[in-house]
């Protein structure tokens, strides 16, 4: 592929976002943390927090998509 087509694939990002002001950026930063469990709190305009909790999901399994249109859900999979 030649360079400048590769230029413009990769500048995909919105003028407002400039990464060079990011300090110290990392890919993945907060991988495992996120893995070991989070919470989420959503702050409403009347003032008002909603906190959900979601823990952490050590089992979880991602299927190719090729795979995954014959095996929709995890009752088709169990199933099987």
């Amino acid at each position: 592929m030649n360079e400048k087509i590769q230029d413009e694939l990769e500048d995909d990002l919105r003028e407002e976002y400039d990464l060079s002001q990011l300090k110290n950026p990392v890919r993945g930063k907060y991988y495992q943390q996120y893995r070991e469990g989070h919470s989420v709190t959503v702050h409403h305009e009347d003032g008002t927090k909603t906190v959900e909790h979601f823990p952490a999901q050590n089992d979880v399994i991602i299927l190719d998509p090729d795979v995954k249109k014959y095996f929709p859900n995890s009752e088709s999979v169990n199933a099987t």
